[in-house]
């Protein structure tokens, strides 16, 4: 470890002196790029100087160029020109070799349309920073009549996202944007041009999430024979009214079709007793267990239970994880 002297009767300030120290120590490769420099304690120990005195002399160092502080880790002496990048950026590339490529040919592109590095450079900050702060908060927002609908996709969500996820009504949507600096809001496309009429004249983006196709489901409907019922259980309402037109363009009137929300035990209790088979949407399907050992006594064969284990398309969760800087 190099030993930094401090004269105390010099007329240079002390900082200026250590500042000056340890930009030779940089220059001449005593202290080599992402070498990590000395804790402020174990240099005030060496000088006698103060820690915040310093921790000055360090954010100096960094505003000039010479080092970066790594969160939770310390101060380390960055690399100049080509030397291969910032330990940040090592280590960042080490984890992703074709992250430096992206990154060059987008600001090639930028360059070729006539930005300067420092507007490049803005506008790569400010988007990350927008990204950032938009992560902070997602909204679900959907209609009133079906805010059941809003809560698959709010359950779905925060299991995928891993972070809080809050529902608002689209007749809420605008008080709520009204309060808050930054956010996404995300809904369904059946729902997108409504929501985007709000939220766009207030700046927050809104990203539509695509719905799960249902095909493994349909084609099961497909085969089932004359006369059977089918129940359709989801949180939504809207889903029951989309599944009774789908069914009837299939089959017509050959399957008959029920059609309830878990919470509604009349009619969840009817359904088990009667339906060959019951289609249920993921968080529905404890309920509806419970519902089928309830009546157990009662039903002579059992319904085929068929929990849909998705109802926001895989490639729209992952659309909104890459959106939101969650990969």
């Amino acid at each position: 470890m190099l030993q930094f002297r401090i004269q105390p009767d010099s007329e240079i300030p002390a900082s200026t002196q250590l500042f000056n120290q340890i930009r030779f120590a940089i220059a001449s490769r005593q202290y080599p790029p992402a070498y990590k420099l000395p804790s402020t304690r174990a240099l005030a120990m060496q000088t006698g100087l103060h820690r915040n005195t310093i921790s000055k002399v360090y954010r100096q160092l960094e505003e000039d160029g010479l080092v970066e502080s790594l969160a939770g880790s310390g101060i380390y002496v960055r690399a100049q020109g080509h030397e291969g990048g910032s330990r940040l950026q090592s280590a960042i590339l080490n984890q992703n070799p074709e992250a430096y490529k992206v990154v060059q040919q987008a600001l090639d592109e930028l360059l070729a349309q006539g930005c300067s590095l420092n507007q490049a450079r803005e506008i790569f900050l400010s988007e990350v920073d927008w990204r950032l702060r938009c992560s902070a908060r997602v909204l679900v927002a959907v209609p009133s009549q079906d805010l059941g609908a809003g809560e698959l996709m709010v359950y779905e969500l925060e299991q995928y996202l891993k972070i809080p996820v809050q529902l608002v009504s689209m007749e809420e949507l605008a008080a709520v944007l009204d309060k808050t600096t930054s956010a996404t809001v995300v809904t369904s496309r059946y729902f997108i041009g409504n929501v985007e009429a709000i939220a766009a004249p207030k700046a927050v983006r809104v990203i539509p999430l695509d719905i799960y196709d249902y095909s493994k489901e349909i084609n099961l409907l497909k085969n089932l024979p004359k006369d059977n019922c089918v129940g359709i259980v989801s949180l939504s309402s809207g889903i029951g009214r989309q599944a009774e037109v789908i069914l009837h363009g299939l089959r017509g009137d050959e399957l008959l079709v029920m059609t309830c929300q878990p919470k509604d035990n009349y009619k969840l209790l009817a359904m088990v007793k009667r339906a060959e088979v019951i289609i249920s949407d993921q968080a529905s399907f404890a309920m509806l267990q419970a519902a089928v050992h309830a009546a157990a006594d009662d039903i002579i064969r059992p319904p085929k239970l068929i929990k849909v284990e998705n109802y926001i398309g895989t490639n729209s969760i992952n659309l909104l994880k890459r959106e939101l800087g969650l990969i």
